[in-house]
């Protein structure tokens, strides 16, 4: 990442907005872990909350007959999402509502139906955190401004007096690959019948040339002439008439190349049939050609993985996802956006030394089970040992618990902890443009540009949600 230029920094500190949360009276709807996760930071912060495990319909308005002043519906399914949605704002037209979506699809059709409605992804909440550490070890988050900074990014820096606001131009944290890192890219193909095909490809180029060169040189034909005689041997059409009075060395050096093209042909045709007939991840050029150094490697492409891919793409950084699922539902859309995908075990380092991971920048496994996640992160670390790890954990996981209290194995992010506190403060009418964790504290960076420690919104908790 290139150097920052001196930029205005924010403190730590306290805005009016950001000291006291709003004393809404929110009913929580949704049925899994994550949900549990948003009732928890709201209960903890001392707000009255109601939480319901995938209700019926009849609950739902009995639910909203009472004194509920906001309603979150926090699902990882879109379509059950947009259920809920509309029957909130069936049975209560007009009340706040906030909904966790990740389709931008059915996230526009919600909007247009409910206007009263604030729709976010898990992928806002989660990709900041993410992104930071494949930048920089320094940063705990990385984000793009708001609508009045569009061109800029904000980051916050882990200090030892605590995290610190940044906000800087694109260009400052644009990365910029090098030259020789995109050469690399282009002519060391990942897969072997891509690398056959640009064999094949690039020793038929070699064969014209020299057989050219020979034509002009030895049998004292037109440059022009010479290239087609050399045209016509490739395509086996015939041979110039005055090669048969050539030297025997021309007719021997003639021989080699003939064969040659024999074993280019069939290299560079059993390629292009393959890339013809089957459905290809990965390109020989282009973003979809497979980095080779300074680039990310993540592992897990759904949701939060390839939203995350795309955001290093605008970095400038290289990336290459790695998905052992050959049907994933996100597989077409890395496809459209240029992400190089390879097929396989993010765990296995035979994979990883094959992806370059010990000349990569950062290696992030995202994927939605945390015990693969965990695998990765050992594999990588084996692999390469001093390269940056970032891994995505679930809850209060024992085994990253565990891996985490005998040895390092990477920066870990809580989807539950980072996740849950966003959507119950963006609940709560905060408007936090992400939360983060620092040194084993979770802040929320709001979007006046001040960083709160949540555990300034503490208070004297309300009943329990579980008791309702």
């Amino acid at each position: 990442m290139e150097a920052a230029p001196p930029a205005p920094e924010t403190a730590p500190g306290t805005s009016a907005r950001g000291a006291e949360l709003s004393d809404r009276r929110l009913l929580v709807i949704g049925g899994d872990d994550l949900c549990d996760a948003v009732a928890s930071h709201i209960h903890a912060w001392g707000r009255p909350v109601r939480r319901m495990h995938g209700p019926s319909n009849r609950d739902v308005q009995v639910a909203l007959a009472d004194d509920a002043d906001a309603v979150a519906v926090v699902s990882r399914d879109d379509i059950r999402a947009l259920r809920y949605a509309l029957l909130v704002e069936h049975t209560r037209p007009g009340i706040p509502l906030l909904v966790t979506i990740f389709d931008r699809t059915v996230a526009d059709e919600v909007v247009r139906s409910v206007p009263n409605c604030t729709v976010i992804a898990m992928t806002d909440a989660l990709v900041p955190a993410l992104l930071g550490p494949c930048v920089a070890e320094d940063i705990v988050s990385l984000s793009r401004g708001t609508e009045g900074d569009a061109e800029g990014y904000v980051t916050v820096r882990n200090t030892a007096s605590g995290p610190r606001v940044e906000h800087v131009p694109r260009a400052a944290v644009r990365c910029r690959r090098r030259v020789r890192d995109a050469i690399r890219a282009q002519l060391r193909p990942l897969e072997g019948t891509t690398r056959a095909l640009l064999a094949g490809l690039l020793g038929l180029a070699a064969v014209f040339a020299l057989d050219s060169a020979l034509g002009a040189v030895v049998l004292g034909e037109p440059v022009v002439t010479a290239a087609w005689h050399a045209a016509n041997t490739l395509t086996t059409v015939d041979s110039p008439a005055a090669a048969a009075s050539a030297p025997a060395w021309y007719h021997a050096l003639s021989t080699v190349t003939l064969l040659c093209v024999l074993a280019f042909s069939a290299l560079f045709t059993a390629g292009l049939v393959d890339r013809m007939t089957s459905l290809r991840l990965t390109g020989m050029v282009g973003t979809r050609a497979v980095p080779r150094s300074g680039h990310v490697v993540v592992v897990g492409l759904g949701q939060v993985g390839l939203r995350l891919c795309q955001e290093l793409q605008r970095l400038g950084l290289g990336v290459v996802a790695v998905e052992r699922d050959r049907h994933a539902a996100c597989l077409p859309l890395a496809r459209s956006a240029g992400i190089p995908v390879v097929s396989g075990r993010g765990g296995d380092r035979f994979l990883l030394q094959r992806l370059g991971v010990p000349n990569a920048q950062a290696i992030v496994a995202v994927s939605s089970d945390p015990l693969e996640n965990v695998a990765v992160a050992v594999a990588a670390r084996a692999v390469a040992p001093d390269r940056r790890i970032v891994i995505r954990a679930g809850g209060e996981d024992d085994v990253v618990a565990e891996s985490r209290s005998l040895f390092r194995i990477a920066t870990v992010c809580d989807v539950n902890q980072i996740g849950g506190s966003f959507i119950a403060a963006t609940a709560l009418g905060q408007g936090p443009l992400t939360t983060f964790t620092a040194d084993g504290r979770l802040y929320a960076l709001l979007d006046d540009g001040t960083v709160r420690d949540t555990d300034r919104w503490r208070r004297a908790p309300a009943p329990d949600p579980a008791a309702r």
